[in-house]
């Protein structure tokens, strides 16, 4: 099964739209802690104003990076 991406950049772009250079290290990489605070964010929101498509994006961000650490 592989999984198909079908907006790479997205969570970034947003990561850095919402926090700017905090979100990120040194190198580029994305900070877990982040990722996690922007789905808290959007979870709280009431359901008609949820982004589901973004809240799945972050969710396989996290998903990417643990199998990434894994290797």
């Amino acid at each position: 099964m592989a999984i198909e991406i079908k907006r790479p950049g997205r969570v970034r772009r947003y990561l850095a739209r919402r926090y700017g250079d905090d979100a990120f290290f040194q190198n580029g990489k994305i900070k877990v802690t982040y990722i996690r605070k922007a789905i808290e964010d959007i979870e709280s929101r009431p359901p008609s104003k949820r982004n589901t498509s973004l809240l799945r994006a972050l969710y396989l961000a996290i998903l990417l990076k643990r199998a990434a650490r894994e290797r």
